[in-house]
């Protein structure tokens, strides 16, 4: 739980620290230019703000209250990254928990999609961090049936930087857990390193 709490601050404070990206997007959203050549980010697995499949719910080892997912991280494509961009990031976030599902950094410049269940452990695709359950890979999503609200929302997200962010810590020394990463990338904003970002949202279970 304090890992969550501490985890919802420091993502809050990482949105607070990018209004030059915030207002980017606010821009390119004017016009029919902006439409079409704004960051974007997709996914063939589900649909904007629809509610997660199974395939993308946590297995039966996380989730009690039913029989479980695939827990496979879903398929997702972003576009028109901005010219000068060196890395990718991605994070799942629990909004209404306040809860990291997945992180996965120092995706090369070249990656424009990432197939589904890419969120194993050794993954190819960049370097994966400690979820808050601890686990390096994707956990997928099953909000705990005694608390209020039942349906949870949550967000992807994918960071364009025009860096390489530094290896966060391994087992053994201080886990690579979320923090580790907010704090990476709140330095990286602070800099001017992260040049956009582009988010798509879903829910599990389906909102009343």
């Amino acid at each position: 739980m304090k890992s969550a709490i501490v985890s919802c601050i420091v993502v809050t404070s990482l949105f607070a620290a990018l209004p030059l990206v915030a207002a980017q997007d606010q821009h390119n959203n004017n016009g029919d230019w902006g439409q079409h050549h704004r960051f974007q980010l997709t996914s063939t697995t589900f649909s904007r703000g629809g509610t997660f499949p199974l395939s993308m719910v946590a297995g039966p080892n996380l989730c009690s209250f039913f029989s479980g997912g695939l827990d496979q991280s879903p398929q997702l494509s972003w576009s028109h990254a901005p010219y000068g961009t060196r890395t990718f990031v991605v994070i799942l976030y629990d909004v209404v928990a306040g809860f990291t599902h997945w992180g996965i950094y120092n995706i090369p410049a070249t990656t424009t999609m990432l197939p589904e269940n890419a969120g194993v452990p050794n993954s190819t695709y960049g370097q994966q961090i400690g979820n808050d359950f601890d686990d390096e890979n994707y956990d997928g999503p099953c909000p705990p049936p005694q608390y209020t609200p039942a349906s949870h929302h949550y967000v992807f997200t994918v960071y364009a930087l025009d860096t390489t962010l530094p290896t966060l810590p391994a087992h053994g020394d201080f886990p690579p857990l979320p923090e580790g990463l907010y704090h990476v990338l709140m330095q990286a904003a602070g800099s001017g390193h992260i040049l956009d970002q582009a988010s798509i949202d879903g829910y599990f279970p389906a909102p009343d």
